[in-house]
């Protein structure tokens, strides 16, 4: 068996290295184009490159993904068959071998390996950028450890897109990715989101969207604003506003259809809502927890998690408490 991880095809490279460009080397220019100068490549020795890649629209692929992709020795991607037409549209003839969350860990030590050897990488992800809600990021965890670099070539990322066009609060927002699969574990952790004063961003399967947001309404309240962003960038883009209550019956009603790819975008806590937290009984939770023999770190968690106080300030709280009690 042929070792998936054997270096690349050189053909389709030539192509890549005559586009290169020679940057203005001026201090005071605002555009480069990063030439490693001794080989004139796109991409140097030694460095794992995370390449974005279109998250629907092929139009959306960079000039400077293509050349990477082509230039490298080789290319990690979390599906082969998947990777393999989008390389074969833009021309890319180079090797692939496959990343995912099942063998990220043992990939990371054989690509660290050829990192050290001199050999370049990429790697990217079934669509948008990789190691966010995609694997990649215990590679780059693991790469940074062992001291080598990692280069990003950024793109297109779903959860950027759908927020720079949602309409709601873009200054402060809280990337949350993918929330738990079942529904307690959902709802316990918007929860703990319940009382985040930026907009909260989500991304969700056609499959779970509606109980996803049926949860949404049941924890943040359904007069909350929100976005639901489908089938970004495609022919059949959608970008529909509303309220949680709202949204839920277009879903239900297929005013919304469920499918594609969903980006779920809520509106942050209110001023109303943020205070509400403050009339939390505390002093009476702390007093309950050790009267339950709780230990005072588990103590500071629980109150962190629940109100608005720094969980170091109540533990050193509690610390002084005990010392005290015990002079």
């Amino acid at each position: 068996m042929s070792n998936p991880l054997e270096p690349a095809a050189t053909e389709g490279r030539d192509e890549a290295l005559a586009a290169i460009s020679v940057a203005d080397e001026s201090p005071d220019t605002m555009w480069d184009v990063p030439v490693h100068k001794e080989s004139g490549r796109w991409v140097e020795p030694g460095v794992v490159y995370l390449v974005a890649t279109p998250i629907g629209n092929l139009a959306d692929m960079t000039e400077r993904a293509i050349a990477v992709l082509k230039t490298v020795d080789a290319i990690a991607c979390e599906d082969t068959r998947h990777a393999r037409k989008l390389l074969d549209h833009f021309g890319i003839r180079n090797r692939v071998f496959s990343l995912h969350e099942h063998n990220e860990a043992a990939r990371a030590a054989e690509i660290g390996a050829r990192l050290a050897a001199g050999e370049s990488i990429a790697l990217i992800s079934d669509a948008g950028t990789p190691a966010i809600s995609d694997p990649g990021g215990l590679l780059v965890r693991a790469l940074k450890a062992q001291g080598h670099r990692v280069s990003p070539i950024p793109g297109a990322c779903a959860a950027i897109a759908a927020l720079s066009a949602a309409g709601l609060d873009s200054t402060h927002f809280w990337f949350e990715g993918f929330l738990p699969a079942k529904s307690r574990a959902r709802e316990a952790r918007l929860q703990y989101l319940h009382g985040q004063p930026s907009t909260l961003v989500f991304y969700e399967a056609p499959h779970r969207i509606q109980a996803t947001v049926e949860s949404l309404c049941s924890v943040l309240g359904g007069a909350r604003e929100a976005v639901l962003a489908r089938e970004l960038t495609k022919r059949f883009e959608s970008l529909d506003s509303g309220t949680l209550d709202e949204l839920r019956a277009a879903l239900a009603e297929g005013r919304v259809p469920a499918r594609g790819e969903f980006v779920v975008l809520v509106a942050g806590a209110s001023d109303n809502e943020t205070d509400a937290e403050e009339t939390v009984p505390v002093d009476q939770l702390i007093e309950a927890l050790l009267a339950e023999q709780a230990a005072p770190s588990m103590i500071a968690r629980v109150v962190a998690s629940l109100t608005s106080r720094k969980r170091n300030a109540v533990y050193e709280s509690l610390m002084s408490r005990v010392r005290g009690e015990q002079d």
